[in-house]
């Protein structure tokens, strides 16, 4: 079931790239998003968290990111790592908390993306976002979450393609409290 505006998050604990045991009450009493990615070698996935990293300062102070992949820890940290995040990337392998969330799974959204995203496509795999190792599903759908800071959805994002998130100035945004 689709989670909505005026939902609470539910907990999560996965585990971190960093080896850590990522529990979402550390962060409690901050904003944040929480994005739902697809599989780690995904070059729609890797743009957005390169823009993320890229742009972190701009989201100003006490707000964070939570970033969840359908991958098992071992891949995503080979995939994930060199994006050295100032925010926790985690692996959902087993999808408890896709279910929990409501993440959607399309072939449609797969096609859409591939062919509506060409120039992100490429650029993506210019930087060496190659999808070469697929662990996870191909057909999982993003989701963005823009949480307040006690814990409330502000926003929920459902992606209808592959590589459709929340637009970065809306997340900003919410972050500066705009």
């Amino acid at each position: 079931m689709k989670l909505t505006p005026g939902n609470k998050i539910k907990n999560i604990e996965l585990p971190a790239i960093d080896g850590t045991i990522f529990n979402s009450e550390n962060i409690k009493g901050r904003p944040f998003m929480l994005s739902f990615f697809r599989f780690a070698s995904c070059p729609f996935c890797n743009m957005r968290v390169n823009e993320l990293v890229r742009r972190f300062d701009e989201f100003g102070n006490g707000f964070t990111i939570v970033a969840i992949f359908d991958s098992p820890l071992d891949n995503l940290k080979e995939h994930a790592e060199g994006h050295h995040a100032p925010f926790p990337i985690l692996a959902d392998e087993k999808n408890i908390y896709y279910k929990k969330y409501g993440i959607e799974r399309s072939l449609a959204g797969v096609f859409k993306g591939m062919f509506t995203r060409i120039p992100t496509l490429m650029k993506g795999m210019a930087k060496g976002y190659l999808p070469l190792k697929i662990k996870g599903s191909l057909t999982t759908m993003p989701a963005d979450f823009l949480v307040d800071k006690n814990g409330t959805i502000k926003e929920a994002y459902y992606g209808k393609d592959e590589g459709d998130h929340l637009p970065f100035e809306e997340v900003r945004r919410f972050s500066l409290g705009e």
